[in-house]
């Protein structure tokens, strides 16, 4: 049988203590409880945890966004159909990096990178195309090229 408690639980609550604007100085954390009297025998079991499980969580760094860096060729009637200024439009309001060009094949070819949902939303656009477009073929292939800073046209090769 479990234990009954003869004094009402007291919540815990955690406090951050000053701020850290400096870098290298972790932020101080303190446990405060209520005002409701009980024995100090009557923890709550997890209450000796909070402390350690607050300061490994504040010294962790915050996981970073995943990147999805693709590199895409379009084939088709995808020349002089405002296919390159189409995609960088979509691009940009899809918030992604890269760069398309023309090749002298009649394709076009394109790097995106961003979150992977977003990558993915310009690859279905992409085998759509604007709307005087023709795609025929569309090919992805994973890539790890550096994608620069925005999105760009780059000259035809």
């Amino acid at each position: 049988m479990a234990p009954t408690l003869s004094t009402p639980f007291r919540p815990l609550v955690i406090r951050r203590l000053g701020h850290s604007s400096f870098q290298n100085h972790p932020q101080k954390w303190s446990l405060v409880t209520s005002s409701t009297p009980r024995l100090s025998h009557r923890l709550h079991p997890l209450s000796s945890f909070i402390p350690s499980m607050t300061t490994r969580a504040s010294s962790n760094p915050p996981p970073s966004n995943p990147t999805k860096t693709v590199r895409v060729v379009v084939k088709g009637r995808v020349q002089g159909v405002f296919y390159r200024n189409w995609t960088i439009e979509n691009a940009t309001q899809l918030g992604l990096k890269g760069w398309v060009r023309n090749r002298r094949d009649g394709s076009v070819e394109a790097l995106f990178s961003g979150t992977p949902d977003s990558v993915q939303e310009m690859e279905q656009r992409c085998r759509r195309g604007p709307p005087d477009a023709m795609v025929t073929g569309f090919e992805v292939v994973p890539c790890s090229d550096d994608p620069g800073t925005g999105f760009q046209r780059k000259p035809t090769v």
